[in-house]
Parts: structure tokens; sequence; C-alpha cells
């Protein structure tokens, strides 16, 4: 008997559903404080072409000498899977978490993240006085003041920070630092 194949038809082998949406997600890397540690994290992004929106390291464990890496990446959920992976198999780490996984398992829509930005905008006249008053509803301090410009400190989610930017550029933004995204996980647990 001999069969007539259908090439429209679906094969099982591909039957499984493919997500080519781009992702964002936070990642927390718990790794030995040793020099050279964070040129390989980094390496691995870049000898494979990941792109790192946000990195944040601190030593967080001084007892046993161990740092926290917080990376904020985007990429395919299969291309995130792969980072996680590499970052495991890596020798200084010890733990990799997916802190955007850990949530959405939580039935939450993200891990808790804050970033502090210090803003810096000069002016004088009405411009000045709206900056400031922009500054107050966003809950940003004035830490530096002359009679010419002010800096800002913000705390909050990045897309805070972005909105309190672009609301400060036609008001005399001179210039931003950013710290990056700090980020933990809900509930009781710990890394």
């Amino acid at each position: 008997m001999n069969a007539q194949l259908n090439p429209t038809a679906p094969s099982i082998y591909f039957m499984a559903e493919v997500s080519d949406k781009i992702e964002t997600h936070t990642l927390s890397v718990l790794v030995d404080n040793e020099p050279g540690v964070l040129a390989r994290v980094i390496g691995l992004f870049s000898g494979r072409g990941y792109n790192i929106d946000s990195l944040t390291v601190s030593e967080t464990e001084h007892e046993r000498h161990l740092s926290r890496i917080t990376i904020v990446t985007t990429g395919t959920p299969m291309v995130i899977e792969q980072i996680r992976n590499q970052l495991d198999r890596l020798v200084p780490v010890h733990r990799v978490i997916d802190l955007t996984v850990q949530a959405q398992l939580a039935n939450q829509e993200k891990p808790l993240e804050r970033e502090l930005a210090l803003v810096k905008v000069a002016g004088t006249g009405d411009k000045r006085l709206e900056a400031l008053r922009l500054g107050d509803a966003f809950r940003a301090r004035v830490i530096d003041a002359t009679t010419d410009h002010f800096v800002f400190e913000i705390t909050g989610r990045s897309s805070k920070i972005e909105q309190f930017v672009s609301i400060m550029k036609p008001l005399g933004l001179v210039e931003v630092s950013r710290t990056g995204v700090a980020a933990v996980q809900r509930g009781p647990e710990g890394l």
C-alpha cells in the first residue's frame, strides 16, 4: 500500500507550540566574590550575542564572600532558558534564579524590582518651578541645589524612572545616572 503524504498536514514532531515572543526577564545570580567572575558572566552574554538591559553587582554575604549579580535581559523563552542554563554551568556560580518565572509561578506580575537614579536638571523661572513640582509628584528628593540647577534622587520601578526622565527633558534635563535594577522574589524564601 502506497500512502500519499499530505505536505500541508502538520507533523506530530512540530505540534508543540513555539513562542517567538520576546520577553524581559530578571535573573539573580549568586557567585563567589573573586576577581574575574563578573568578566566571565559578561563574557557569556557578549560571546553569544545576548543583550543585558541592566546589571547590578554587590557583595551580599560578607562572611561567605558571595556576591549577587542581578541581570535584566530580553529574549525568547528558549533563549532565556539557554542563558540561565549556561550561567548555571559557570564554575564560580552557586545559584541562578529567574525571578520573573518565580513571580509568574506565584501568580504575581513581576518580582520586586527597584532602581535608583540621580537626575540633574538646570533651569530657572517657570521651568524650574515646574520641575520641582513634578519632582514632588514623583516623590523625588532634591539632594543638591543651586540657583541654576538641582539634582533629584528618585527610586522606583524602571518604568517610573523612564517616565520621570522623559518629563524632565523639556524642563532642562542635563544628566542622568542610574544604578540598574535591584530585585528580590516575593515571599519568605531567599536566594
